[in-house]
Order: C-alpha cells, then sequence, then structure tokens
C-alpha cells in the first residue's frame, strides 16, 4: 500500500517513538504482533517494528498520543552484504513459524468443528422425518446421535464452544433443539451428572420441543406479541410432545424434560406452575440453557438479546426463576463473553467472541475488526496466547457503526456447536 488513507500519513522508521498508533501494511502473519494496528508502548517494540524492513510506517495522527520524532537527513546508506541471521532473528522467524502454524490448526478445528455441526443438523432433520412413519427408528437414530456428542464431551477436559456459521444450513427449526441439547449436555457434565443421565437429558433435549408439530403455523411463527388465547395455546406444546414422546418409548426422564422444561424454581413457569422440589434435575438444567437460547433467538429477530446480554438478564433479574449452583456453572461454561457476544479489546481494538474454552472462559477467541484485512481473511485471536490483550467491555450490536457492523456480522440467530482441544471433534450419523 502506497496511499494515504483517509486521517493516516507516513514517516520513515526512525521517526518511530511510543505513543505513536501505527498501522502496518503487511499481511498480518509477516509480523510478529497481535495486531496490523496498536499503540507503540515501548522501545521492544519499535525496534521489532524496524527489523521488518518497512521504509514507511503509516501512523494515524487522532490515535496517537504524541508527535513522531522530528525528521532528520541521512547520508545514503551502502548496501550492506548479506550476513547469516543473528540467535535474536532466529528466533523471532520461530515465533513466527509457530504463529502460523497455531492460527493454521485454529482453521483446521473450525472447518472441522463446522462439518460435525452440519452432520449433526442433518441427523436431526432425519430423526424429524421418521417421527411418526418410524417412531422406533427415529428414537434409536436420537440415541445415536446423543451417544456420539456424548461420548466426546465425556472423554476431553478442553471443550470449546463455537459460534457456527448461520448461513450453514436454512433449517431453523433445528437449531434450537441442537443448542439445547449441546449446552445442556456441556452443563450436565459440570454438574457431575452420570454418563447414563446425561444420555437421557440429550434424548429429551432433541425432542423437548416436539409438541409444537401440534401448534399451528400462525401461532408458533407469530412475530407479533401474542394474544393471551394464543399464549394459552402455544403452551399446550409440553403436554402434546408428552404424548408424543410416549409413542416413541422415550424414558421417564426424557418426558419429564419435555413436560416441565418451561417450569421454573419459582414457581411462575408452565404448565404445572411447579417449584424446584418438584421439577426433575435434569429438566432443571434444560430449563436454563432452553431459556438463554430463547432470548438469543426470538422469532422476531428484532427482540433477540445479545448472549452477554441473555445471561445478565438471566442472572440479575431472573435469578429466582433457576436453580442456582447450575446457573453459575452455565455462565462459567459459556464464559463472561459467550459466544457471539461483541467485545472491545483493552487496546480498544473491536471484534466478536466466535469460541470460549470452557476451562478458561476469561480468554476467548476474537473475531478482530481490522479494515486493513479482508473481511474472509479477518484475524482470530486466541487471548489465552495474547496474553498482552484482554476483553474490556460487552458492547451491544447497535453501538457499532454501519462498517463494523458489516465487518464483523453479528449473527441474527446464535448457534452453537463444541469441538475439544486436543482434535477429537464429535461425528454425527452420516
Amino acid at each position: 500500500m502506497n496511499d494515504e488513507q483517509p486521517g493516516t500519513t507516513y514517516i520513515a522508521a526512525d521517526r518511530l517513538c511510543v505513543g505513536l498508533y501505527v498501522c502496518l501494511d503487511l499481511n498480518w502473519l509477516e509480523h510478529d504482533f497481535p495486531l496490523n494496528s496498536f499503540k507503540i508502548k515501548n522501545v521492544d517494540q519499535i525496534k521489532a517494528i524496524r527489523k521488518l524492513g518497512i521504509k514507511k510506517i503509516r501512523v494515524d495522527p487522532n490515535r496517537s498520543d504524541v508527535a513522531p520524532l522530528p525528521d532528520t537527513v541521512k547520508p545514503p546508506v551502502a548496501v550492506a552484504a548479506v550476513v547469516p541471521l543473528t540467535e535474536e532473528q532466529m528466533r523471532l522467524e520461530a515465533e513466527r513459524q509457530a504463529r502460523r502454524e497455531r492460527i493454521r490448526q485454529q482453521r483446521n478445528e473450525t472447518a472441522e468443528c463446522e462439518t460435525a455441526f452440519i452432520k449433526a443438523a442433518g441427523a436431526l432433520k432425519d430423526i424429524n422425518v421418521k417421527l411418526f412413519a418410524r417412531p422406533h427408528e427415529a428414537h434409536a437414530d436420537a440415541e445415536k446421535l446423543v451417544e456420539q456428542m456424548l461420548d466426546a464431551i465425556l472423554s476431553h477436559k478442553d471443550i470449546a464452544i463455537h459460534l457456527m456459521n448461520d448461513k450453514t444450513i436454512g433449517e431453523d427449526q433445528y437449531f434450537h433443539s441442537l443448542n439445547v441439547s449441546v449446552l445442556a449436555m456441556l452443563l450436565a457434565r459440570e454438574v457431575g451428572i452420570s454418563p447414563a443421565d446425561i444420555k437421557q437429558l440429550g434424548i429429551g433435549c432433541i425432542f423437548h420441543d416436539i409438541g409444537k408439530i401440534d401448534i399451528p403455523g400462525r401461532v408458533l411463527h407469530k412475530t407479533e406479541p401474542k394474544s393471551r388465547a394464543e399464549r394459552n395455546l402455544l403452551e399446550l406444546h409440553c403436554a402434546y410432545g408428552q404424548t408424543i414422546g410416549a409413542k416413541l418409548g422415550l424414558s421417564k426422564q426424557a418426558i419429564d424434560i419435555i413436560i416441565q422444561h418451561h417450569e421454573h424454581a419459582d414457581g411462575s413457569g408452565y404448565p404445572g406452575h411447579l417449584k424446584s422440589d418438584r421439577i426433575s434435575p435434569l429438566a432443571a438444567l434444560v430449563v436454563i440453557v432452553n431459556e438463554y437460547d430463547n432470548l438469543c433467538n426470538q422469532q422476531n429477530p428484532l427482540d433477540s438479546v445479545s448472549p452477554y446480554e441473555a445471561l445478565s438478564t438471566m442472572f440479575t433479574q431472573r435469578r429466582a426463576q433457576f436453580e442456582s449452583g447450575p446457573l453459575n456453572l452455565f455462565i462459567r461454561c459459556l464464559g463472561i463473553y459467550p459466544p457471539g457476544t461483541i467485545v472491545r479489546l483493552s487496546d480498544d481494538t473491536l471484534g466478536m467472541v466466535v469460541s470460549v474454552n470452557a476451562s478458561k472462559p476469561l480468554r476467548p477467541w476474537v473475531l478482530i475488526y481490522d479494515p486493513a484485512v479482508p473481511k474472509d481473511e479477518a484475524t482470530i485471536l486466541d487471548l489465552e496466547q495474547e496474553s498482552a490483550l484482554s476483553v474490556a467491555a460487552s458492547l451491544k450490536p447497535s453501538q457499532l457503526s454501519k462498517e463494523v457492523h458489516a465487518y464483523l456480522s453479528p449473527r441474527k440467530r446464535m448457534t452453537y456447536y463444541f469441538e475439544s482441544r486436543d482434535g477429537a471433534t464429535p461425528k454425527a450419523p452420516s
């Protein structure tokens, strides 16, 4: 890049000083800094920039704390002979290579997770197709899907929760069931539920909204506020689901989830207004996850809230509706900044959380807004590896400029899947 961009100017490398905000016109793999644009904090950073060999450095005066050093005229420098790399240069090159490999691995993990998600969503679609014509086969397929997810969840400690591409498949009706299944099973693992019970939990989650098949579409898909009569009709999906679950041959544990997934610990839920002592322990977990996903994915997308807002609302305003221990563990699983959350980092960089490692919730993977990098090549930073950076604040998508919003593309729907950080991604039925 040789043309100055609005608001920036080019200076010689020898004019750099601490406090300048620099924009490196390089592919971000060609240097050792976490971002292409940043404010210089120390002399070591100046030395590292000069070693890049860039003749002119682009700076942003409006974001700088100081002016560049005065321009000096230097006599021409003779072309130096090629000399072997120093130990420091070799170390920096080794770090650069390691960084490239880490990024390649991150992209591979994300691609593998998306493949598993597509297969799982396809399997869920097939289960629903067989529901009435071949109910026992549908039940068996659901068990197979849950067993494969369960094996991965229980076999690996470091499970990462990914925000999935919202353009992956078009059947939105399968997203919610898959979200609830995945998140509830992960929560159950944290609670310490036995594998046998987690399996029944997963099956109950897959079929938890099955009774909505008997609710008229005009009510089910209505985006405007529903009337009291329409809400009463919608609430019947729990009872309708109980009947279908019995025909499928589901266990009592799974059927309890179908009936009770809208009950609240304080008795304010439906259909039975049950309090915590009468709600199935497995259903109590699904209540939390189901409510979270419903808040993030409203029928009318304009009514949806960000993942961060959803957890904040549940914890600060509606805590009495949920079992406190599991709710706290669920927040820990998703992280303080769940996937899909728009964040501002400690250096004022904007980004979107795309993955959270349940064992390190404060160090998520963040998709970075950087206008110097094409959107389809956007930088994804693993904050566990970038110790100098941290999340400073959560933002609402409405707080973003049009350019940043278009670049980060906050999801209309929040859809999640998981993979283990040691590479074992669950495989769904083909």
